[in-house]
């Protein structure tokens, strides 16, 4: 059996701590942000990469959205087994097979954990494909333009302490996009904390399961998500959300 990586502490840093190696003779291999789920948001870009891999890595949430496309091997993981799947696939690599890692949305929100253990995992250049993401299809939904949004993932292991203060600190000022953290902090804690913080109410959206056929987006505001903490054991939103609070 193939024994497992070793990741870094923090996978994410790892990933983003010097820019993009340059193009060489190496095929690199590639981390592809397969959009929000739906295959009209998958770039061509991203096909190419998918089709042309002898062999496709990811979550197996992840995969099944475009095994349509996989002409090569693909290899699912889960959270238990990262280390030996992701180690097989860096076998392959190594042994000259031509190796793509997918992701969901775009890796470059959310996703640089599994990017840096991708690349702790192969000896090679590791090029990043965005994609659409859900963070977008909410901002198109919201009508809230990225450049007077700010941006916060909660859906990260690890400290959100600093990040709930960028929100708390940003609220009326910008507009919010907020992925939040399955299931303990899902939109209607977030919208507790910020009124807690002395945040004025505010319109709020909860797009769910964006570009799928059954998405669904709530408009409600911040009392309304706050009142539902105490009257509710569980959120009524799915784990596949954004959460918008327009200024």
């Amino acid at each position: 059996m193939t024994d497992g990586v070793e990741f870094p502490d923090d996978p994410g840093a790892f990933a983003a701590e010097r820019p993009e190696a340059a193009a060489s003779d190496t095929d690199p291999v590639c981390a592809v942000g397969i959009g929000p789920g739906d295959p009209e948001y998958l770039t061509p870009r991203g096909v190419r990469a998918i089709r042309d891999a002898d062999v496709v890595v990811g979550f197996g949430t992840v995969v099944e959205f475009v095994e349509s496309e996989i002409t090569g091997d693909a290899l699912t993981c889960g959270y238990d087994d990262e280390p030996e799947v992701l180690a097989e696939f860096g076998d392959r690599v190594a042994g000259g097979e031509r190796g793509t890692a997918v992701l969901m949305g775009d890796p470059n929100h959310s996703g640089y954990q599994f990017v840096g253990k991708v690349e702790s995992a192969v000896d090679a250049p590791v090029e990043v494909i965005p994609g659409i993401s859900s963070l977008q299809i909410a901002a198109s939904r919201a009508r809230t333009p990225m450049e007077e949004t700010t941006f916060v993932t909660l859906h990260k292991s690890g400290p959100i302490e600093a990040d709930l203060e960028r929100l708390e600190r940003d609220v009326g000022d910008r507009h919010l996009l907020v992925l939040p953290r399955p299931f303990d902090w899902m939109p209607e804690r977030i919208a507790a904390r910020l009124l807690g913080a002395g945040a004025s109410d505010h319109e709020a959206l909860v797009c769910e399961r964006l570009t799928h056929d059954d998405e669904a987006i709530t408009h409600t505001s911040l009392s309304e998500l706050a009142a539902d903490v105490d009257s509710r054991e569980e959120t009524a939103f799915s784990d596949l959300s954004v959460f918008v609070v327009r200024r």
